[in-house]
């Protein structure tokens, strides 16, 4: 690996040798299935939404159906919610009104 020396006279790493060995990264895929068609397929972190409400009854994700185009919305829980996250899906914050 390649090394540099900053001003301090430490030796650190540049970012080109960090990168050097990574090669492109797989897209994370989740699994689904549609209530209306029953087509179970693989969707991508852009196809889902999730949005996380105040409670349970208000988090849930959502996305469209590949096969017949119906609008899915389904629950989502504590584990949902962290795979979901954790695969890069864009979440929305949904606020209670008083």
């Amino acid at each position: 690996m390649s090394e540099s020396v900053t001003s301090s006279g430490a030796r650190g790493m540049t970012v080109e040798s960090a990168f050097a060995g990574m090669r492109g990264v797989s897209p994370v895929m989740f699994r689904a299935g549609c209530p209306d068609c029953r087509e179970r397929f693989e969707l991508t972190a852009g196809a889902l939404r999730l949005a996380i409400g105040a409670s349970s009854r208000t988090t849930f994700y959502s996305f469209t159906c590949p096969e017949c185009g119906a609008s899915v919305r389904k629950p989502a829980g504590e584990r949902i919610v962290e795979l979901l996250t954790g695969g890069g899906v864009r979440t929305l914050r949904l606020h209670s009104t008083l």
